[in-house]
């Protein structure tokens, strides 16, 4: 008997949950990226002069 034809009805797998320490490593490194930058920025432009 050939039951390849045959739908099999099966519950679909959970989507996998993403770590939540990855989520906020991400969040840390972008707040530091964030301050480097800024920094950088003032300590080689300059801060804005108030005419």
């Amino acid at each position: 008997m050939m039951d390849d034809n045959v739908i099999k009805f099966r519950k679909p797998r959970p989507p996998r949950q993403r770590d939540p320490r990855l989520r906020k490593i991400l969040i840390v490194l972008g707040v530091l990226v964030l301050f480097a930058v800024a920094w950088l920025y003032f300590a080689f432009v300059g801060a804005p002069v108030a005419s």
